[in-house]
């Protein structure tokens, strides 16, 4: 075959497919045999095709047409489509255009508010028309378009990004250093725009050692200036630079994740787009395969002139298949090549089923038999050349043609981490012929056997069965209870109301029974006529204890009993042997199934799970992630953006598995178990040191992820000089109001102790212990330190010196609060927020600390009570003057206060925020609770008392975020303009950007209550609403279901009000307490 006639099969071969493609569009069919056959029956026609294809009662042509299945010859279609997944990316679906209709002049709109089928066919005519002309124009396919409209939506995000003006804490930090990456940790990818499933994709392949060898060591062709210089050499070599840049700061870059915004660029310049539907990302995997493939066959094709060229991504991604088949009792044989290889999950429970299902199609039992004249048409799929990295495509997605959307199926499918293809494989096509037709057998026999214990387990005619050893047992205890001679009715009385007002009391026993055990005990009476009946909801719906508690036969003789007795005894232990029996048949032939490829003939092939694609969502909107398998660390990991975090099989098998929630993998990555090249590590050949780092880079990349890393390491010196600077600053701003207090005090005060030096500035009280006036906290402490003088003063008869009383006094104070501190106190008792001290003890504060801090307190000027106080207080005072610097760390008491100023502010952030929950203001109550958990937790590494109990307040913040979801959708629903802009006003302002803060940490509660919110957004898509809601809600649900936990904006915390101490402990009491007697509604 030449190369002009290569190219035409190529173009002919994708100009097929894109015809597919739109009529998959068009029509809402998956049904690839009925697309190909309603493109045969119609020459190619696409107008007369969808004609074929939408008719009201068109029926799928039978076996005779000679074109049942065609198959592409052996050449360069690498595709096989048994299918198109509906919409899955992340972004908006196409909204709709509201208020548009029908020009009265233009003769090229098309009225289709009628029920006139020509105008529906006209109107698709005119779009697959535009379409196509589009393709003759541009020589750019729908899907490629499709695929720069995503790319275009995720660089538009990031540029609007850029524009928001919140603060950003916590993650994507100013500080550098929160952005260093970690030794030997991977490298991140950072999502510019709803571009998770970019990043979900190329953290898979990079991981693949092999083809990260393969990018790394690319070198465009050297000449190409001599090519001509087509649409795809703009696009693939400098989409193939930027693509090794990427990966080479993934290798060497210092930093926790890289910025692949260049990549994207390059993507969504090399194709102009116009208005067509969004393409999945299988198709983004499909197309970025077959530029890579592009771009290494340029220079495959210069590296060996004269020889047919190897490509090594086909080499590496592309394999082949023999499609065995019957037409009208002719067999033909053809060789497919596939890449990705597509199965459909609905309707099968594992990998196994899905894949057997997509290796047979039609009846296949005269591909068994030598009858040349058999009606029957059908095919087998069996691979005769299997690729070392092995990918299978699941569709997840359906056209739900009633209402005119994609829907995506949530369905539980199993997969196993090692797979063995043997029994697919050509050269086993006979023995797994055989074992099919076993299996076809024994689950033919399953299938009766299972019938038959459903007989056992849920007898009867009627629509509630029960099972058959329970309804004889039933019979059983029927025919033994104690006979009765009346009707059950008789002995009501229907003249007493239910409720029992009236004064004589209901009878407590059947008429059949009454007697002297039935009347009522004398004087009981006159006593129930007098007393006010009490209902007893659970006492009275009881049946007296002497009435029967199940119905009895009126007569049966003991004979008959006996006999009776028997019999259902007899068939019972029948039944049950039965039962038995049958469920063990059942039992060994599901194991039977499932060892029937267990020999090791059958387990000569084996790939391992190397790669899971992960989609959360709905169809028409989602979030991207991958799970991939460490060789080295023999473990998982999850790659979430920015995020890279260990994991396990077990929660692994949590997201992908589906069923379980929203979250479900759609594409599965196997590499050949025996071809280890494909994850081995590289080494030096001289030294036989395995390479990491730069020196896997070759030299042009090192010096670029040299430079890159360069800037980093300046960036993060400039922010230490800077945060250098601003410590300086405030440590002479310390120094400057120590100075100022020294010199604003009173020449008495400076003169009471002559002997005290006079040349050290003390360090100024923490601002909680800091008062101008004995007022507020003040007057508190001052209170309390004279009831430890006074009381040091009562127990000190001998010694009455100052220092003796200074020594007692603090000794008593240090008692009272020792004894709060080691007191087991109700939540709305905390005694830390009482005194400092008590904070320092529980959190074992080091003892120097303790005796400045009382010292501190016995110090302060305002003890001006008596001339013994004032003493006591000068005394302490020059106490604090003689401690030298090396006996107290200035700086660690400074962290002690400080981080007991934190837990004050921390409290009342927390107190705000409860009693604006409790007042049902959950717009200000948020930020409230959610900075109060955010402080607290950052008080709760340094110890499990300094903060605050962490699940109550993390309750709160996400009970707060339910109800604001729950208003806000309230608000939507209303459909009310200025109800709905509301609405989601609170979700993209307030909800949205908090819910990172509950996936990342990875409660089980906050990850349930984040799934309710979007299980509460997502379950609009299947609601009839407005267009201008519908675009709405497109628009808004791809933020909602963004699972990065990337905080990309958040709003300043609150600023708080002063509380004197007195203030704090009463009103976050009365709070507590509140709680205490109001349960919250826990999830």
């Amino acid at each position: 075959m030449t190369v002009e006639q290569n190219v035409l099969q190529q173009h002919s071969q994708k100009h097929q497919q894109t015809l597919l493609n739109q009529l998959r569009e068009v029509t809402g069919t998956t049904d690839v045999q009925l697309l190909q056959q309603a493109l045969q029956v119609s020459n190619g026609d696409l107008v007369e095709a969808v004609a074929f294809l939408t008719e009201k009662n068109a029926k799928v042509p039978q076996q005779d047409e000679a074109t049942y299945y065609q198959t592409t010859q052996v050449g360069n279609d690498r595709y096989i489509s048994v299918g198109s997944q509906a919409d899955t990316s992340e972004y908006s679906s196409h909204p709709a255009l509201p208020g548009a209709g029908p020009s009265q002049g233009d003769p090229n709109v098309i009225d289709l508010t009628g029920d006139d089928k020509d105008d529906l066919q006209r109107a698709i005519a005119l779009s697959l028309e535009e379409s196509s002309r589009a393709f003759r124009e541009t020589g750019i396919t729908d899907e490629e378009q499709a695929i720069s409209r995503v790319l275009e939506a995720s660089i538009a995000e990031n540029k609007a990004s850029l524009k928001r003006t919140h603060t950003e804490v916590w993650s994507d930090s100013p500080n550098p250093h929160d952005r260093k990456r970690m030794e030997n940790c991977p490298v991140g990818l950072k999502n510019v725009g709803n571009t998770c499933w970019f990043s979900a994709v190329i953290q898979s392949l990079f991981n693949l050692l092999e083809f990260q060898r393969l990018v790394l060591h690319y070198s465009p062709p050297a000449r190409v200036q001599d090519l001509p210089r087509n649409q795809k050499e703009h696009r693939n070599l400098p989409f193939m630079q930027e693509l090794r840049n990427l990966f080479s700061l993934m290798v060497g870059s210092k930093r926790k994740y890289v910025d692949p915004s260049r990549a994207v660029e390059i993507l969504k310049d090399a194709f102009k787009s116009s208005e067509s539907q969004q393409q999945d990302v299988s198709e983004f995997t499909h197309k970025l395969l077959d530029w890579l493939e592009d771009a290494f066959q340029m220079k495959a094709e210069e590296d060996r002139e004269g020889e047919k060229p190897k490509n090594p991504m086909v080499e590496l991604f592309y394999g082949r298949f023999l499609a065995v088949g019957v037409l009208e009792g002719k067999k033909f044989e053809n060789t497919e090549m596939f890449g990705q290889y597509p199965l459909q999950v609905n309707g099968f429970k594992d990998l196994h089923e899905c894949l057997e299902a997509a290796m047979i199609e039609g009846e296949i039992e005269s591909l068994h038999s030598s009858a040349e004249n058999s009606a029957k048409s059908g095919q087998e799929h069996w691979f005769t050349e299997l690729p070392p990295v092995l990918t299978f495509e699941l569709s997840r997605f359906e056209f739900n043609q009633a209402l005119g959307r994609p829907e995506k199926i949530h369905n539980k499918l199993e997969f196993p981490s090692m797979l063995y293809m043997d029994r697919y494989m050509d050269r086993n096509r006979e023995i797994t012929r055989i074992k099919r037709e076993e299996i076809r057998r024994l689950k033919e026999h399953l299938t009766l056997l299972q019938q038959r214990l459903e007989r056992y387990l849920s007898y009867g005619s009627g629509p509630k069965r029960f099972p058959l050893a329970d309804v004889l047992q039933y019979a059983m205890e029927f025919a033994s209870s104690k006979p009765v001679c009346t009707s059950p009715v008789e002995d009501i009385d229907t003249s007493a109301p239910p409720g029992g007002t009236m004064g004589q009391p209901l009878p407590t026993s059947s008429t059949a029974e009454q007697g002297p055990s039935s009347l009522p005990p004398e004087g009981s009476a006159p006593m129930t006529q007098q007393r006010v009946p009490i209902h007893k909801p659970f006492t009275q719906s009881r049946l007296p204890p002497d009435l029967p508690m199940h119905p009895a036969p009126r007569h049966i003789t003991d004979e008959e009993l006996r006999v009776l007795e028997g019999c259902l005894h007899r068939w019972r232990s029948e039944v049950e042997n039965d039962t038995r029996d049958l469920q063990g048949s059942i039992s060994r032939i599901h194991r039977t199934i499932e060892l029937m490829y267990s020999d090791k003939s059958m387990m000569q092939v084996p790939y391992r799970l190397h790669a899971v694609l992960v989609h959360e969502g709905q169809a028409n909107a989602g979030h991207y992630w991958a799970y991939i398998y460490d060789p080295h660390q023999h473990r998982w990991m999850k790659y979430n953006d920015i995020s890279v975090t260990k994991s396990s099989w077990e929660e692994l098998v949590r997201d992908s598995f589906g069923g379980y929630r929203n979250a479900s993998a759609y594409c599965l990555m196997y590499i050949n178990d025996k071809k280890p090249f494909l994850i081995e590590e590289e080494f030096d050949k001289e030294t036989g040191q395995m390479l990491s780092g730069l020196d896997k880079l070759p030299p042009d990349l090192k010096a670029y992820v040299t430079e890159d890393n360069g800037l980093f390491d300046k960036e993060v010196e400039e922010w230490d000089t800077l945060q250098a600077r601003k410590a300086q600053q405030e440590k002479l701003a310390l120094a400057a109001a120590a100075e100022t207090s020294a010199a604003m005090k009173s020449p008495q005060a400076m003169n009471t102790d002559p002997g005290s030096p006079n040349n050290s500035v003390p360090l100024p009280d923490p601002e909680y212990m800091e008062q101008p006036s004995p007022t507020d906290d003040s007057k508190h402490l001052q209170e309390d330190t004279e009831r430890a003088i006074s009381k040091a003063v009562a127990e000190q008869q001998e010694e009455r010196s100052p220092e003796g009383l200074l020594s007692a006094a603090i000794k008593v104070e240090y008692t009272r609060l020792l004894r709060f501190a080691q007191e087991d106190t109700a939540l709305e008792n905390d005694y830390r927020l009482q005194h400092v001290i008590v904070y320092f003890i529980q959190n074992q504060a080091p003892k120097k600390i303790l005796e400045r801090t009382l010292l501190m307190q016995f110090a302060d000027r305002n003890l001006g009570f008596d001339e013994r106080c004032k003493s006591i207080m000068k005394v302490a005072r020059a106490k604090l003057d003689l401690i030298k610097p090396e006996e107290v760390n200035m700086e660690e008491y400074e962290m002690w206060h400080q981080d007991y100023r934190n837990f004050r502010e921390t409290t009342i952030f927390l107190m705000i925020g409860l009693e604006l929950f409790q007042k049902k203001s959950f717009v200000e109550a948020l930020m409230y609770l959610i900075y109060s958990y955010q402080y607290n937790r950052e008080l709760l590494v340094k110890g499990l008392y300094r903060g605050h109990d962490e699940e109550l307040i993390g309750h709160y913040r996400r009970e707060c975020l339910l109800k604001l979801n729950d208003n806000a959708a309230g608000m939507f629903e209303s459909g009310e303009e200025p109800e709905v802009s509301k609405g989601l006003s609170i979700m993209n302002e307030l909800v949205v950007p908090c819910i990172p803060l509950l996936l990342v940490h990875d409660t089980e509660k906050d990850l349930l209550a984040v799934e309710d919110m979007r299980n509460r957004w997502c379950s609009y898509l299947g609601q009839e609403m407005e267009p201008n809601l519908q675009e709405k809600l497109t628009d808004f649900l791809p933020k909602l279901l963004d699972c990065s936990t990337e905080i990309k904006s958040f709003h300043d915390p609150p600023k708080l009000p002063t509380y004197s101490t007195l203030e704090l402990v009463e009103r976050y009491s009365r709070v507590m307490a509140s709680l205490s007697r109001v349960p919250a509604d826990g999830r």
